[in-house]
């Protein structure tokens, strides 16, 4: 039961993640009545925060290796008792309230993630390359899992009857599934914890670890764009209301089923070879967003399918080539997960910080009639500037030495 266990914690950390990334900028403009502007300024000071929490997360999980259930137990609390908190804001709700709910969730998310991540040699069978890799197919199939169970229980709810959106319903599910996974995950985190040395800019450096973190940032930009942008793009640009749950779904279906697959690629070629091949899916899969027209449904299922299967590789083969080389070269983990942590929610506030108040100067108002200037946008910051950017990922990636293997 240990894998499954580690998944289910996985799950847990995705369901929260999806609604902090993708429904959070449409929630807080439509329900709450904030402009996108402030929202993206909202999310880059927390991003400030991070700047320093992330870290010092790692490093207290380091420091006090023992505390592994206390770490595990505090990050769910977080979560069960921000959102109730978050989705039951009322209209014209406070910025400073917003912040401060949504410091507490993504501190929990934060915690939980870093500690998860953080401590892959504990929680394997065995701390070698292999058996990483196979722990990391678990973890992110978990995710992916908790990321579809996100993505349709807002409609579910709305389906039975719930106000708001099915917002306030969705924040008490979530709630409730943080609780049960704390008590039926507890066993993962008695065990004995597998620690190293000291982290510093030199040991990662001579580990490849900094190459690879940079990597992690670069390759962060465009999913968090299009994480940040896509409810916009599909019910705005797309016109497809009522497609964008499907399309999420079906999107991390493409992922959740791929995992295993660019998990036994790259143990059989290597995963610097894997993601030359995943990663040429992505870029087609923005080439061809940005030449879709409104309505076209079966285009974007297809894009979908596409850039799913890639982000699967993104997924599972960057975080274990992180593992391995930190487990290789004997360094604590979490301390670097938590570098690690910083790095992908940098880009997701960069995304928001400057895609969101670009489409505000543009005249682009969420769930309204848009002008095609608006709209051109809209496919601009979804579309385009995503590929350029993949394409910088995909060039850092073609640098990457050969040894840099989970063979």
């Amino acid at each position: 039961m240990l894998y499954p266990r580690v998944s289910l914690y996985a799950l847990m950390l995705a369901a929260a993640g999806i609604p902090l990334y993708i429904h959070l900028p449409r929630f807080a403009a439509v329900n709450l009545g904030i402009g996108l502007g402030v929202i993206g300024t909202v999310l880059l000071l927390i991003r400030l925060i991070d700047l320093v929490q992330d870290p010092l997360i790692g490093w207290a999980i380091d420091r006090w290796p023992g505390a592994q259930l206390a770490y595990a137990a505090a990050a769910a609390l977080g979560l069960a008792i921000g959102f109730p908190l978050l989705f039951g804001l009322p209209e014209g709700a406070s910025i400073p309230k917003l912040v401060t709910v949504l410091i507490l969730l993504f501190s929990a998310y934060s915690l939980g993630t870093i500690l998860l991540y953080g401590r892959s040699a504990t929680l394997a069978k065995r701390a070698d390359a292999q058996e990483l890799m196979t722990l990391a197919a678990w973890r992110e199939g978990g995710q992916l899992t908790g990321v579809i169970l996100a993505a349709i229980a807002p409609a579910v709810f709305v389906a039975l009857g719930a106000g708001a959106q099915g917002y306030p319903a969705f924040g008490l599910f979530l709630g409730v599934l943080a609780l049960l996974t704390l008590a039926m995950t507890v066993p993962i985190w008695r065990r004995v914890p597998i620690t190293g040395q000291g982290i510093s800019l030199a040991g990662l450096g001579q580990a490849g670890a900094l190459r690879l973190l940079v990597l992690a940032l670069v390759n962060s930009l465009p999913v968090a764009i299009t994480s940040t942008l896509f409810l916009f793009f599909v019910e705005d640009k797309l016109q497809l209301p009522g497609k964008a749950g499907p399309l999420l779904i079906l999107f991390f279906l493409s992922a959740g089923v791929s995992v295993p697959l660019w998990a036994r690629l790259s143990k059989r070629i290597g995963p610097k070879q894997a993601l030359i091949i995943a990663m040429p899916l992505s870029i087609a899969g923005f080439i061809g967003a940005a030449m879709l027209s409104a309505g076209n449904l079966a285009g974007f299922a297809a894009i979908c399918i596409a850039s799913g299967a890639a982000l699967g590789a993104d997924m599972v083969v960057l975080p274990a080539m992180f593992s391995v080389v930190l487990t290789r070269a004997g360094l604590n983990a979490s301390t670097a997960f938590g570098i690690w942590s910083f790095a992908g929610k940098l880009g997701l506030a960069l995304a928001a910080f400057f895609t969101l108040p670009l489409l505000e100067r543009s005249g682009f108002t969420p769930g309204q009639a848009n002008t095609t200037e608006a709209l051109k946008t809209l496919t601009l910051a979804y579309a385009v500037l995503p590929c350029i950017l993949k394409l910088g990922a995909f060039g850092l990636v073609l640098t990457l030495p050969t040894e840099v293997s989970a063979k």
